[in-house]
């Protein structure tokens, strides 16, 4: 039966997988761009730039939607905005019903200006504890380095730097083809040695050989995306290969993006996304926005699409709450507290 847009945006929701570039305000936008002489904008008007932006994103080809990260990067080069889009991205997905979230960046994309490294996640860090004081969001932050990036290793000390003031965790991102997990060994072997978090982009617009390196070379923790693993799968479900069985029977999470990955063409629709069959076969499924600009999301709007597509229902979404909260990359006791006190009661509270 359909939920009430209304009671799913009350539901608590845990996003594993959003880029805090992907995320920005269009109004913003514009703010940002006319205070620092940023020329390059398809447009000044502001809901012309918000579909521009969705337009752009929705080719249905990885590579073209990357193209579109180019403004909202440009605009966020001074530590005033990092600050700004950090606290409006707290406070939009608190507004959202956001209870824990993890929201990636990459710094190095950031010190175009005059700013380093430590200066933007000093920034960013700031920003997410200013936008969500008050809230129930519990906001961290996860440091990625672009698969094309020379010198990943100095990215992940960087994260590492940061453990104990809201960094939890490492990735990777950008174009697949080309740039596979392995480019990044001596990154990840750091961050193994360091006992720090991992997850990465993989499975996305590349294949299964990009999961298996991500997870047997790389020890991802998650899989950022990971929709592919159903190239593994035969029929409905009827055979597992020995990468989707390991990846099933080890519970490494999938951070899906339904919406995402019909606009980077990995699947035709909602209603044909994997996640479906991936829940049923007992993966540990989570939802995500990705990124809510680019494809007009929220974890609202994703939720109701997947109540429409699959006929879910609080009890399922109570259930991927508690995966997700489950994969944080928070320590153990956090993640149980939150659990117990704040999204079972708040999912009882709504089916009362």
């Amino acid at each position: 039966m359909p939920i009430d847009l209304n009671t799913i945006r009350q539901a608590p929701k845990v996003l594993l997988h959003d880029h805090l570039d992907g995320g920005l305000r269009p109004a913003t936008v514009l703010d940002l761009a006319e205070q620092q002489g940023y020329r390059d904008l398809p447009t000044t008007d502001v809901e012309d730039l918000a579909t521009w932006f969705r337009q752009g994103a929705a080719r249905r080809d990885l590579d073209l939607y990357l193209e579109t990260f180019a403004h909202t990067v440009g605009v966020m080069q001074t530590a005033d905005a990092c600050h700004r889009v950090a606290s409006e991205c707290a406070q939009d997905l608190a507004d959202d019903g956001c209870v824990y979230a993890e929201v990636r960046f990459a710094p190095t994309l950031l010190t175009a200006g005059s700013l380093e490294v430590d200066e933007v996640i000093e920034a960013v860090l700031a920003g997410f504890d200013d936008g969500s004081s008050g809230t129930r969001l519990t906001a961290r932050t996860l440091i990625t380095a672009m698969r094309t990036d020379t010198d990943s290793v100095s990215v992940a000390e960087a994260a590492v730097r940061f453990r104990d003031r809201g960094v939890v965790g490492f990735d990777i991102a950008g174009r697949e083809a080309g740039f596979p997990p392995t480019m990044h060994l001596e990154a990840f072997q750091y961050l193994q040695r360091e006992n720090f978090h991992v997850t990465i982009h993989a499975g996305e617009a590349f294949g299964l050989a990009s999961i298996w390196e991500a997870v047997q070379f790389c020890g991802a923790e998650r899989l950022g995306h990971g929709v592919r693993i159903i190239d593994d799968i035969e029929g409905e479900g009827a055979s597992l290969g020995r990468l989707a069985s390991f990846v099933r029977d080890r519970r490494i999470p999938l951070e899906l993006c339904p919406t995402s990955n019909v606009h980077t063409g990995a699947v035709d629709s909602i209603a044909e996304h994997p996640i479906g069959i991936l829940r049923d076969l007992g993966f540990r499924v989570t939802v995500n926005t990705d990124n809510r600009l680019m494809s007009n999301v929220s974890m609202t709007s994703e939720m109701a699409d997947l109540n429409e597509a699959f006929d879910w229902s609080l009890d399922d979404f109570r259930w991927l709450t508690i995966n997700a909260m489950k994969s944080a990359f928070l320590p153990f006791d956090e993640r149980l507290e939150i659990i117990n006190s704040v999204i079972k009661p708040g999912y009882a509270a709504l089916s009362a």
